[in-house]
């Protein structure tokens, strides 16, 4: 499995607790969104590629307004990583293939 789904339930632990032992990658998302079916399996893809150095976490922000909120997500698609608690990169709006392979390669 290349991504987990994540809630404002589950946030906590899957992305903020899990970021201390790997940069974990979150795509915010929602089903009406045309540009975040395009980013998605770029992502997927990029991440596969990374095999275990890096983590995907998708939550829909339709179905978690609290995540969303907290990390003011404004437009969608919107990647923020997370390394050590904390936001440690983020872009908005769907990237190229390349782009989104150096995003990630900045995090390892």
């Amino acid at each position: 499995m290349n991504s987990m789904d994540v809630t404002d339930a589950t946030f906590q632990t899957a992305v903020i607790e899990r970021s201390r032992t790997l940069p974990v990658v979150v795509d915010f998302w929602a089903e009406w969104c045309g540009p975040c079916r395009q980013l998605g399996p770029v992502l997927e893809r990029s991440v596969a590629a990374r095999a275990g150095k890096v983590e995907l976490a998708k939550i829909d922000v339709d179905a978690n307004p609290a995540v969303s909120r907290t990390f003011g997500i404004q437009s969608i698609p919107a990647v923020k990583a997370f390394r050590d608690g904390s936001v440690a990169a983020e872009f908005v709006g769907a990237q190229p293939p390349a782009a989104v392979e150096s995003f990630l390669d900045s995090l390892l």
